[in-house]
């Protein structure tokens, strides 16, 4: 007898919940869902425009590199680009691996002038644009929650954090924008 084979829909996170948003002020957004991969290594070995300069980030067509560590990096690329970089990346040299960890993480996009000072409510660093410049990138947290934190644009941050955690940074956002009195 045939068995059925189902696969599992990705839930959306953010479903249910109420990004904060004030009209010239800041909104919060979900930019949907991604292609995310840790890269460990050597930058050489995996075929891709890697950034070597710490804290940076590297695009690399429609995916984008940002630097985690000395030999770690996070690859996030639209959805669906899963297949082209497993054959990207599968034929890696000893001591690099690449893991597919696009199921664990979320993003929200933080956009407009207040998003320094709501980000500040929870994650201990400097947002000015000369100590936090466009395209800077970094693990920290907010809050509780540890999360990779990406300037795109002057206004405009990229946060990545785990599914589970969305939710708590969700309220705490909304918190952070009601005390920001803007």
């Amino acid at each position: 007898m045939a068995e059925a084979i189902v696969k599992a829909a990705r839930a959306n996170p953010l479903a249910g919940l109420s990004l904060p948003h004030r009209v010239g002020i800041l909104a919060v957004s979900d930019p949907g869902p991604a292609t995310r991969f840790v890269l460990r290594g050597a930058a050489s070995a995996f075929g891709l425009s890697i950034p070597t300069t710490p804290m940076r980030t590297s695009r690399d067509g429609d995916a984008a590199v940002l630097w985690l560590g000395p030999d770690e990096w996070l690859l996030v690329a639209p959805e669906g680009h899963n297949q082209a970089v497993v054959l990207r990346l599968r034929d890696l040299p000893p001591g690099n691996a690449a893991v597919d960890i696009s199921h664990r993480m979320a993003a929200l996009v933080l956009e407009g002038p207040a998003v320094g000072d709501v980000l500040s409510a929870g994650c201990p660093l400097d947002f000015d644009l000369a100590s936090f410049p466009v395209g800077m990138c970094t693990r920290t947290i907010f809050g509780k929650a540890e999360i990779v934190l990406w300037r795109e644009a002057e206004m405009r941050f990229r946060l990545e954090a785990g599914r589970s955690f969305l939710p708590y940074v969700v309220g705490l956002l909304s918190e952070a924008l009601r005390d920001t009195g803007a």
